[in-house]
Formats: C-alpha cells, structure tokens, sequence
C-alpha cells in the first residue's frame, strides 16, 4: 500500500494569490488616505475604553509609552475566550525602532534559520509562547497575527502609521511595508485595519522569504450592549535549504575555496535546493456582551447632574474560528533520498499538506468589579465548547511493485486517520480586582470536561502591589501557574512522506512560580522564576515527538537597568536560567543584551538616539531545525555547541515631528573576534549589511 497526498486541489489558486496580496494593500492604502477624512474626533472623556489590569508588570507599558508617544489615546488586547480588555500600547516608540530588522534581535536570545520572517525560536524560555494546536505555527509566531497580539485602539486623532524598512543587495534584499490604521466613528465606535508584506531573499541561498497579512477590526462600546470583532488572514511562503553544506565556508573559507578568504554568500551551497514551506491561515473572533444595571444621577455641578449607567453584570456571547493550513513540498529526488532517511509515501517528490479548522463558542457571566463600595473584586464563570477538525495525507491504492520496493516500510502498529473530529468542552472561571493603587490580583481556572481534554486543569493566579517609598513606590508583581493538559492531536498523531507517529503520551503537568520588583527611580527590574514539567514533550534527535516521564526544572533570574549620566545612557538585559536536562531541553545558561547610546534633540525639533548595542549569549547545545515539520529538536550524542559569540550593531534612531527613522549597520563585528557565527549547525547569521527604515504617522 502506499500513502499519497489526496490535498493538492486548488493549486492553481496559489499563482493568483500575488495578484490578491496586491489588491488587498492597495485597497487597504486607499483606506488609510481616506478614513482620516471623514472619521469624527472621539471626545475626550475616555468613555469606552476598559483600563483593567495588565497581565504584565505594572508600570512597564506606562514607563514605555510616557512621554515618547506621537498623540495621545489607548490600545487594548483581549483575553480568551471571553474578551476582557488588557491594556496595551500603541507603537510609536523611538527607542530601539531599528532592533525589529535584524533577525537575531527578535529576543536577547533567539534562534533562527537566518532570514527575515523565518523560522525562529526563543531561547529564553521564560519568554516562549504556549505550543499551538497546529504546532507548525510555532516557528512563525514572531511574524503571523494572533489572538494574542490583536489590538484595538481609541484614539483622539484619526490616524495611520505606515511603515517601511529595506536592507541588504540586489541579491540579499530585504523589505517590509506595514500599515496600521485606526480611528473613531463616535466615542463609542472605533474601527482598525492592518497589513503587512515581508520580502527577503535571504543572507544565503534558497533562504527566501514572503509573508503576507492583513486585518481588520471593529468595536462598539456601549451603556448597554458592547460588540468587538477581528478578522486576520495570513500567507507566507518559505525556501527551505537545510542549511550550508560545509561550516567552513564560514569559520575558515580558505580551505574550502583553495586559499580564497572572502566569499559569497550566495555561493555557499545547501543541502536543499528545491524544498518549500508554505503557511496559510485565518481567524475571526467575536465577542458580544450585553450589561445590566441601573441608572444614576451624577451632579456635574451645583445645579447639573447627568445620568450614568452603572452595570451590575454582564453576559457574554464569544466565537472564534480559525483555518490554518501547512504545505510542504520538495520536488528534487536526488534530495528527497539523501536528506531524509524515511520516504513513506513517494521515493521521488514530496507533498505534504495538513489542515486544521476550530471553531469555539463560549457563553459566560460577569459580575462586575464596583459597581458598590463594598465590591471590591469581579468573578465571572464560563462555558466553552471547541470542535477540532483535522485533515492529512491519505491512503492510497496499490502501487507499482518495483516502486513500493523502494520505500520506506510503515511503522509497525501505527495507523493515523485521514481525517479526523475532536471535541472539546470546557468550564472555567476567573477572579479579578483590576481597581486601587495598593493591591490588585486575578484567578484564573480551567477544567475540562469532554475528549481528550477530560480531566485537563489549567490555573494562574498573579497579584500586584506597590509600597510607597518617599515620594514614589516600588512596584511588586508575583504570578504562579499550575496546569496538567493533553497534548494536541498532531504531536499524537501525523502522517508525511517523511514522518509518521502515532502516539499515546500523557498529560504534561507543569508548576511555575515567579514574580518581579521594579524601583523606578533607580530604573531597576529584578526578575526571578522557577518551573517544574513533568511528562515533558519535545522533539528527540530523529525529529520525532517523544515523551520524558520524569521532571525538569528551569530556573530563570534576571536583571534590567538602566543608567543616564547626561545625554549619555547605558541600558543592560541579564538572564541567567539553568535546565537540569539540557539534553531534552537545551538553553543557554547566561544572556546579555547591552545597549550605549547618546539621547539629545538636536536643531531644537529632531531627537536623537545615537548608539551600539551587543547581543550575547553562553555556548550551549543547540538545537537543530527539521524543514518537514517547521520543528526545532534536540541534536544526537555529539551535539555542536553554538554561542560564545557578540553581535554588535551601530545605529541611529530619530524622530522629526511625526516621522522616526532609522539608519543601521548590522553585525558590525563580522570576524573580529571569531567567525564561528552559527545559531545552530549548519545555520550562519547574517553578514554585516546597511538597513533603514522610515515610519510616518498620517494624523487627520
């Protein structure tokens, strides 16, 4: 018997989708010139707009935005599945604009396979995002729209930020235009739209890169009824290489080129030449709330008063649906044979295509945070159904003898289903007191009921307090976690030409505690954090999903600070975190990110960030990337170490009235101190190259 891809309907479709990107941008660039003409200025009384707790640190958002903003106004995300605002900021930020643009810098320690809006991972592991359901999202999470980053604004001034930044030669160029749009019909009503198109051709060859996206949002913020929308749609299109044949074209291009030192990037060559990923997707969420309550009268004066809404409870209506798609292909047979060991489904090309589609309701009730003195705390409860449908490679019929002879033989006693149904019903709940400057906390809870989530229990908790000090406060944050889950169907079950599993692991119980201490007037933020995994899943040294049944600890301390003497500012990143299982959960132990820099305004109007900065991190075992599967595993018994290496970049960061800009040259240390500049074996950094950027704020 033989596997084969039944999912190749509609490829077609795939030469025209160039064409659709084109005409989405220019329609949304259209929106942007015109919206700000006829969109009404809100008032100014803020009405509408949910100041709840954040669910990071307080003052760090605040100390961010104060004083470095173009115009004034608000952003919020969501939580899920019940749509309660977390308080946000809107970017327009001068400090660190370049950092976006260099690959590296998408954290203080982040691993990639080299191009702008590839494949990455962050090192720090305090930092990672959950595991997606469609784990092939996880090496993308950086640069794909999600629920998590999905923002809404109330702005004074309608407004659109375009920006757009470039790099690189004609053989190595890199590009991205971003358009942000927001404003408000009424104080009540506020609508957005977004798009983004990432082009990079890659430091190396067939390191190509094409990312689209865009969205639009809406809200209605009422008395009594309030409404909040978004719908994002994703594409982007990866060259897979596999990495550089030969480390040496980097660390001593001599040997390898007959005593030549320089080389050309795009002359190193790769183990994959014809190899692809392809990710497409979309979201719509929605949520509805309708309040009730009482009115008031509010004096305004001594002979005015005015009538306010006060809501006692609110119930919520929430839907969310999402598609998400992977495709990988390679057509080449010489590199299908010797690149991977197993081929179950084709000896000569590969397509391999998996699909997912959610769809979640939720219906909950909120009993609101103060509507009387004496409540001084918020509960809400939830129910929450989700049905999962699955989609993959499919059996086929039999196929030529002498052809299935030179295939790789089926795993024995694994069967994956072509499709597949799951169901999901959650309860859940949350405590919360978002008001007062002294103590403010929130509960969360989880427990499943129906499939494989039955007897899954996800729980957080966080607390927030500040301790006056003279005439400021010391800020402290504490949270804690405790969770015991089922891991996601595809990791249980998948099926490609080159990866079959079909397994039985069990929950991952997970236990984290952690908090933090900010001294503002020192500009100080200590860090600390503990977590405990038991049944930990990763990817093993063959690229396969595998279950540790034992604990791991990660421990994490961490130290920002910053230092002014004048114009001049010294501002440094510390992370120090140990894994007691490096083998199954590598990480460097220490990282440090340190940035000098010269802040002035110069000719009275243009400010000015002038400066250096150096990522480095400790040597460690890396991991290493299967382009198949977008995975990141562990390496085998003789594992390369990567690290031990500075990254320097040299930049200039302005801002003239409502343009910032940005002039940088990357990787300014390339072969000073070593040339073993490696994330992981066989994947190089970038060489130095010149980048700029320039972001305009359009304000009606």
């Amino acid at each position: 018997m033989k596997l084969v891809d039944r999912n190749n309907q509609g490829l077609r479709k795939i030469y025209c989708r160039e064409w659709q990107q084109r005409y989405i941008m220019l329609l949304l660039l259209t929106l942007c010139l015109f919206v700000p003409l006829w969109a009404q200025r809100p008032s100014n009384n803020g009405q509408g707009v949910s100041k709840l707790a954040s669910s990071f640190k307080d003052g760090e958002v605040a100390a961010q935005v104060k004083g470095d903003t173009i115009k004034e106004g608000s952003a919020w995300t969501l939580t899920f599945p019940l749509g309660d605002h977390v308080e946000s900021y809107i970017d327009t930020l001068t400090y660190n604009y370049q950092r976006y643009s260099v690959p590296a810098l998408q954290s203080d320690a982040y691993v990639t396979t080299g191009g702008f809006g590839a494949e990455g991972i962050n090192m720090i592991f305090f930092e990672r995002p959950e595991r997606y359901t469609f784990f092939f999202r996880d090496a993308l999470d950086r640069w794909l729209p999600s629920f998590s980053n999905q923002k809404f604004y109330n702005v004074y001034v309608p407004s659109t930020i375009l920006q757009y930044g470039f790099a690189g030669s004609k053989e190595t160029h890199q590009d991205l235009l971003n358009v942000d749009l927001m404003g408000n019909v009424n104080r009540r009503i506020g609508i957005g739209g977004k798009a983004k198109y990432l082009h990079s051709k890659g430091a190396y060859e067939n390191q190509a890169v094409k990312n689209f996206s865009w969205g639009l949002s809406f809200y209605y913020l009422g008395d009594r009824y309030e409404a909040q929308a978004f719908y994002n749609n994703y594409y982007t299109q990866l060259k897979e290489n596999g990495g550089i044949t030969n480390d040496l074209y980097i660390t001593d291009p001599a040997e390898v080129q007959a005593g030549v030192t320089s080389v050309n990037t795009k002359s190193i060559p790769t183990f994959l030449n014809y190899a692809q990923s392809r990710m497409t997707g979309d979201e719509f969420y929605m949520t509805h709330a309708y309040k009730m309550g009482y009115w008031k009268s509010v004096a305004v004066n001594d002979t005015l008063t005015r009538e306010e809404y006060v809501p006692l409870a609110k119930v919520i209506y929430s839907f969310d649906l999402q598609h998400n798609r992977h495709k990988f292909q390679d057509t080449n047979a010489s590199e299908n044979n010797q690149f991977w060991e197993n081929r179950y489904l084709n000896n000569t090309e590969t397509f391999d295509n998996t699909y997912l589609n959610m769809m979640t309701n939720s219906i909950g009730l909120e009993l609101i945070e103060g509507f009387r003195k004496w409540v001084k705390f918020g509960l809400s409860a939830y129910v929450s159904y989700q049905i999962q449908k699955y989609r993959q490679t499919t059996f086929f019929e039999p196929m030529d003898p002498d052809m299935e002879e030179n295939l790789t033989p089926l795993p024995e006693n694994v069967y994956v289903p072509p499709s597949e149904t799951k169901n999901f019903l959650w309860v859940g709940g949350r405590l919360q007191k978002d008001k007062g400057n002294i103590l403010r906390y929130s509960a969360d809870v989880k427990f499943g009921l129906v499939g494989d989530a039955a007897g899954d229990i996800d729980l957080n908790g966080h607390v927030s307090t500040k301790i006056p000090v003279k005439r400021d406060s010391i800020n402290i944050w504490a949270e804690g976690h405790f969770s015991n889950l089922a891991q996601p169907y595809l990791l249980q079950k998948y099926v490609s030409n080159h990866f079959i599993w079909s397994n039985d692991f069990g929950k991952t119980r997970r236990y984290k505690i952690g908090g933090n201490l900010h001294i503002p007037w020192t500009k100080t933020t200590l860090s600390v954090g503990v977590e405990n995994i038991q049944n930990y899943v990763y990817f093993n040294s063959l690229a396969l999903p595998q279950q540790y049944g034992g604990n791991v600890q990660v421990f994490s301390a961490s130290l920002n600070q910053e230092l002014k003497i004048g114009i001049l500012h010294w501002n440094n990143s510390i992370y120090y975190q140990k894994t007691s299982n490096s083998d199954i959960l590598p990480l460097p132990d220490l990282t440090v990110y340190s940035n000098l820099f010269l802040k002035f305004i110069a000719f009275k109007v243009l400010k000015v960030q002038f400066g250096v900065d150096c990522d480095y991190y400790t040597s460690y075992k890396s991991l290493n990337y299967q382009p198949a599967t977008m995975s990141f595993h562990v390496q085998g018994d003789e594992p390369v170490k990567v690290g031990n290496y500075p990254l320097i970049n040299v930049y200039v960061n302005a801002r003239l009235y409502k343009t910032r800009f940005y002039v940088q040259y990357s990787h300014l240390n390339q072969g000073w101190f070593s040339s073993n500049y490696f994330f992981m074996p066989h994947y190089p950094m970038n060489p130095r190259r010149l980048e700029m950027g320039l972001s305009i704020d359009f304000t009606n």
